[in-house]
């Protein structure tokens, strides 16, 4: 990690007359292991090393990359990107400006026992060989004849300094599993995953992250749970107005979607729009009301362990917690420090690369509904006529995050507070303003779910973290496929 060369690239930077620039060394490094239907396929291994840099110069940003990490390749890339920044600057009708932060200097990481980069392939094939012996025979009279199992590690070092005085080193390792199933019953195919949603199991940390899912165990028992959906074959009701009681593993979602993402304040000002969509929001709706009192939705990047960690982001602010909703109203967008800047308030730190020639951009980290003071038996029990959807096999929602759909994986009628007969397909659909105001009751029992949410272009996909307890909707109609 050659911390010199990014402190010449910010020397280089000003001496050129840039009013603001910053520099990031990253290496991303990580291994995937695949096996498909019992059968290893080679492993993929990659690496990715080099030299971001961003700079101001007369409100003009511009940012440039290079993996040749010699002075004069860095030399040369400062050259450019001033370059380019003189010549836009020009013609800009709005100016660029960054936030005044607090400078940092810190040596930070995720805590970690048992190194990734010393667990074997060799190890990681076995584990997943341990696993799809669960799905080799019927379970609950559901085969799975085709299977497709992931397993692997990442590692995100960064060395990272700015021109306000910001000296930031940080190591992130990741662990994570995934798996894409065909399911076959009564002769239908259905493809589906473990869990359900298309999710992942992991997060930060050493191996020891995966060691303690007992994946061997779980995810063959996670199977037999969904089992219930693949064979059901009765209709959900479609014709009254119900309530609806979501899984952790459903509403954990619509946090991230219909709340982190049109609460991007990139999105919200236009600057996301040809690359990862717009949103609902406008710049003057902080304050509105979005939703029901019982409306509460944070992102956090401290949380430990978790797909999202990070203490400070990508343009060297402290990471903090942040209320996106809180009492069904919107009361912080999620700004790097440009947006900050235009909005008048300070950066709350959600800015991420997720290589070193990706420009940093507004990114969620781990976005979770806020635990609540029911039991799900208290929830169930306070229901006369419903639902329960446990569980999600396909979503989808427009790029402004107004209108979203749901289709259930594993789901239940409610009758008198008893859970009856498994449904096929139930279908939420269903606006974001909607959505939030039937929420009535909230669980205690958070639960989360690893992810990689795509934004940018090109492409960044940044792993998160997104949860929620069990969530119960008032009022509200369902649909069926």
């Amino acid at each position: 990690m050659d911390q010199d060369l990014v402190s010449y690239a910010i020397s280089e930077a000003l001496q050129s007359g840039c009013e603001y620039a910053e520099a990031r060394y990253q290496k991303t490094s990580d291994v995937t292991c695949l096996l498909r239907n019992g059968v290893a396929e080679p492993a993929t291994m990659s690496d990715a090393e080099g030299i971001g840099v961003r700079v101001v110069y007369d409100g003009a940003l511009a940012f440039g990359a290079t993996n040749r990490l010699t002075r004069q390749e860095v030399k040369e890339i400062v050259e450019r990107i001033v370059r380019h920044a003189k010549a836009a600057s020009s013609s800009l009708k709005e100016r660029v400006a960054f936030s005044q932060e607090q400078a940092h200097v810190e040596k930070w990481s995720s805590e970690e026992s048992k190194k990734v980069e010393d667990v074997s392939v060799d190890s990681i094939i076995a584990l997943l060989k341990d696993i799809d012996r669960g799905f080799q025979s019927p379970i609950a009279g559901v085969s799975f004849p085709n299977r497709m199992l992931f397993l692997g590690w990442s590692i995100d070092e960064k060395y990272y300094e700015n021109s306000d005085g910001s000296k930031l080193q940080g190591r992130v390792p990741r662990a994570a599993y995934f798996c894409i199933l065909t399911s076959v019953y009564d002769g239908r195919p259905r493809t589906v995953s473990v869990p359900a949603g298309y999710s992942q199991l992991g997060g930060s940390g050493g191996w020891e992250v995966i060691e303690k899912l007992n994946l061997s165990e779980t995810i063959p028992a996670g199977a037999k749970e969904i089992t219930a959906g693949i064979k059901a074959t009765e209709r959900p009701p479609t014709d009254e107005v119900m309530d609806v009681i979501l899984g952790p593993n459903v509403a954990s979602l619509t946090s991230h979607e219909s709340c982190g993402h049109p609460g991007e304040a990139d999105r919200i000002l236009g600057r996301e729009g040809a690359q990862a969509g717009e949103s609902f929001l406008k710049s003057d709706k902080l304050g509105m009301q979005i939703g029901s009192p019982e409306a509460f939705v944070s992102d956090d990047p401290t949380i430990p362990h978790s797909m999202g960690f990070y203490k400070y982001d990508d343009e060297g602010v402290k990471a903090r917690k942040r209320k996106l909703i809180d009492g069904g109203r919107f009361t912080e967008f999620l700004h790097n420090r440009a947006t900050a800047k235009v909005f008048n308030i300070n950066s709350n730190g959600s800015s991420r690369a997720v290589q070193f020639d990706r420009e940093p951009i507004i990114r969620m980290a781990n976005t979770f509904i806020e635990a609540g003071d029911w039991t799900f038996e208290e929830m169930l029990s306070d229901v006369r006529r419903g639902v329960y959807i446990k569980s999600f096999m396909e979503w989808n929602i427009d790029d402004k995050r107004l209108n979203q759909r749901y289709v259930g994986l594993e789901a239940y009628l409610i009758e008198n507070g008893d859970l009856k007969e498994p449904l096929k397909d139930p279908v939420l659909e269903i606006t974001t303003p909607k959505y939030w105001g039937s929420i009535d009751a909230r669980a205690k029992d958070v639960e989360f779910l690893c992810g990689t949410c795509g934004k940018g272009d090109p492409m960044q996909g940044a792993p998160v973290f997104f949860g929620a307890p069990h969530v119960r909707l008032k009022g509200v109609r369902l649909g069926s496929r």
